[in-house]
């Protein structure tokens, strides 16, 4: 009986000892051959979590028991976390739970110029506004993507929120967003627009450009759009103000005065007829919809009104708008004249 009970002892302590290393093993030991990672969004579901880790690593047991120990189901964050090999079960959800996100999340918005766009996302990456800016005006990289200046490749650029990894170059950044711009204008419905207009995606986003600079208001846009269809289907000049502020280089002018037309610049379209070759800032997307949807209508002109509340009166002849145009700057003048003494220079219209 004696020998019975030692029997069992040592039974039991191998057996313990062997189920504590095969316990630790599971739990701490690499239980991952390759690199992998999980990307988790606001409608990623919790099983499609667990689904992805067991089909990468081993003892899924022991995952799914400690991930319910530590309750990740309700903590799941937006992000891609990359397990790495050799990770551990303990780790991994771990990593799930409180690690970081290998990836960043890039708004891109409200920028004129590339050099505008270099310093943008310099601020909220990794990467140096001189790398940046020595990308985007890469000539090489310029003509691989069917380009003939920064200022034109900068038409790839749609306003939106990008998830980046974290280590990004600038040449993978600007290929991704090449990407994106691509799905955007590949749409059936968006070809369709692009043939109504008679336009190319650059030309498009070109004219957004325009509209997104000459209002805020939203309810304007695709009326704005339409006078500047009309006046090209009548070969007319588009003579926008923002065109001259860009040729200027100079954003903050107020004043159009007929002094700034003489600026020779393919970008001055109160001498060159057409579209201006290239963007002049990067428009949002309700301006660019705008123009994809523009207003069918008879106005090739448009002056801001009298009231000073952002928004513009719309005009068939030249008559009626000089009218319109008089009325905005007695207004204005009058306004100025309270702020100031003395006369204002004189004023073109648009």
């Amino acid at each position: 009986m004696r020998k019975f009970f030692i029997s069992l002892l040592l039974l039991l302590l191998v057996g313990g000892g062997v189920a504590a290393y095969f316990g630790y093993t599971m739990f701490y030991g690499p239980a991952v051959a390759d690199d992998f990672t999980v990307r988790i969004t606001p409608r990623t579901e919790y099983e499609s979590v667990l689904d992805k880790v067991k089909a990468n690593s081993k003892y899924n047991w022991a995952f799914e028991f400690y991930a319910d120990y530590l309750d990740l189901k309700s903590a799941l964050r937006v992000g891609t976390f990359r397990i790495e090999r050799d990770m551990s079960v303990m780790t991994i959800v771990r990593t799930l739970k409180y690690g970081e996100s290998v990836t960043l999340r890039l708004t891109i918005n409200n920028a004129r110029t590339p050099e505008a766009l270099a310093k943008k996302i310099a601020a909220k990456t990794n990467i140096s506004e001189e790398d940046m800016l020595k990308t985007l005006r890469d000539s090489t990289l310029i003509a691989e993507l069917g380009f003939d200046s920064a200022e034109a490749m900068f038409s790839i650029f749609l306003p939106n929120t990008y998830e980046l990894m974290c280590d990004v170059t600038p040449r993978d950044l600007v290929l991704k967003l090449k990407a994106e711009s691509d799905k955007y204008w590949s749409s059936s419905k968006r070809k369709e627009q692009l043939e109504r207009l008679g336009f190319t995606p650059l030309q498009a986003m070109t004219m957004a450009s325009i509209v997104h600079e000459e209002t805020n208001a939203e309810s304007e846009m695709a009326r704005i759009a339409g006078v500047y269809v009309n006046r090209l289907k009548k070969d007319m000049l588009l003579q926008a103000d923002p065109t001259v502020k860009y040729a200027l280089n100079d954003p903050s002018v107020k004043r159009i005065l007929k002094r700034h037309l003489k600026i020779d610049s393919p970008y001055n379209t109160y001498k060159h007829k057409g579209l201006p070759p290239t963007p002049i800032a990067m428009p949002d997307l309700v301006a660019i919809e705008a123009v994809l949807n523009y207003e069918e209508h008879d106005y090739l002109y448009f002056c801001a009104r009298p009231e000073f509340d952002g928004k513009h009166n719309f005009a068939e002849t030249l008559e009626e708008h000089e009218k319109n145009a008089k009325a905005y700057h007695d207004a204005l003048d009058e306004w100025q004249r309270k702020k100031k003494e003395g006369m204002q220079p004189q004023q073109t219209n648009k």
